[in-house]
């Protein structure tokens, strides 16, 4: 609070310099007063101007370096070191350029200054400068372009086949993630089959369905291969993984996915960030409803055993013998006999 009203002070402050000097210019028009600006002025702005910049430079260093503290840690994906090494890359232009266009903007207000008898060269045109800071801006963001490109294709290739297939099911307001199982596959699922025993509507006539696992915290072995499927329940939800440096819409009647691969475990990340309640989370960057800010899931990267130990203490989605067996509805079961017979048609011409 007392941060909020400092800020309005100066603000206010500001505003009432600004309308004093307003004023002053008024009374000074009333007066048929003309404004006498003198060398000795010009020399004291010129002064002033480098003084900014030096201190202008030195305060934008200080609170850049000091905000380092707020970003996230290193990248936990491999994908992520890519484009966080692309990101560093576009940084590091623009401190170059701000940089020099700013030390030469105040230097040169300061070099020109107005003198009295001295009057300023008039430069034209010259194709050559032109030309110059035309084609290496040019280059520049060429090269950018190029280099980003590529990074996406490289992000987005498609996920091998032995990538281990996790689906992420989002609704208001929580996660739910369900592994694939031994064969890899996730069974069929469909929202009119959801009851409270199957919240994620998976078909229990779909063989592929018999060993997925349903669980309410992420766990992906370090090294490993993971492609995720996202569906979601109601509204438009965003799976977003800060410290995986990805990201994906879960849109309502549609599957979509990304391919990542983890590569460093929660224990190192502790020790990275030298926080030792370090965990890796799931959040949601859609604001679903009121209740959006509980939208998220711990995740655990872990060595390889680990994940094994910790994947066999997790239920089977049909494990409960009292759970009713789910009946795919008539219609639902034509509807998809009909697409697959579409599929084949159109498969054969």
């Amino acid at each position: 609070m007392i941060k909020l009203l400092t800020l309005i002070v100066i603000a206010l402050a500001a505003v009432t310099i600004w309308r004093l000097m307003r004023v002053l210019e008024l009374v000074r028009d009333l007066r048929n007063e003309d404004e006498q600006i003198t060398d000795k002025d010009n020399r004291v702005n010129g002064r002033l101007m480098l003084w900014f910049l030096v201190l202008g430079m030195g305060g934008m260093t200080y609170f850049t370096i000091d905000a380092k503290k707020y970003l996230l840690p290193v990248a936990a994906s491999k994908h992520g070191a890519l484009t966080d090494s692309y990101l560093y890359i576009n940084f590091a232009l623009i401190i170059v350029v701000f940089f020099i266009t700013q030390i030469l903007l105040f230097y040169f207000a300061w070099k020109y200054q107005h003198k009295k008898g001295q009057k300023a060269f008039f430069y034209p045109v010259d194709h050559k400068l032109e030309f110059i800071w035309t084609i290496i801006p040019a280059v520049v963001l060429m090269g950018l372009i190029v280099y980003g490109l590529k990074l996406w294709i490289n992000i987005t290739a498609p996920a091998p086949k032995e990538a281990m297939v996790i689906e992420v099911y989002g609704k208001q307001f929580d996660w739910t993630a369900r592994y694939s199982g031994g064969d890899n596959t996730l069974g069929r699922s469909n929202f009119k089959l959801i009851t409270d025993d199957n919240q994620l509507g998976v078909d229990s006539l779909d063989e592929n369905g018999k060993d997925d696992k349903i669980t309410r915290e992420l766990h992906l072995p370090v090294g490993s291969k993971v492609i995720f499927k996202f569906h979601s329940r109601d509204v438009l939800h965003s799976a977003y993984f800060p410290h995986l440096r990805a990201q994906m819409n879960c849109v309502p009647g549609m599957t979509t996915e990304f391919f990542v691969e983890p590569t460093i475990t929660t224990d190192s990340m502790r020790l990275i960030t030298g926080n030792p309640k370090f965990d890796y989370v799931l959040l949601c960057n859609k604001i679903c409803g009121v209740a959006h800010y509980n939208m998220r899931m711990k995740m655990v990267i872990e060595p390889a055993d680990d994940f094994k130990k910790w994947y066999k203490t997790q239920p089977y989605v049909f494990a409960r013998p009292d759970a009713a067996p789910a009946v795919v509805p008539a219609d639902t079961v034509k509807t998809a006999q009909a697409s697959a017979q579409n599929r084949k048609i159109v498969a054969s011409k």
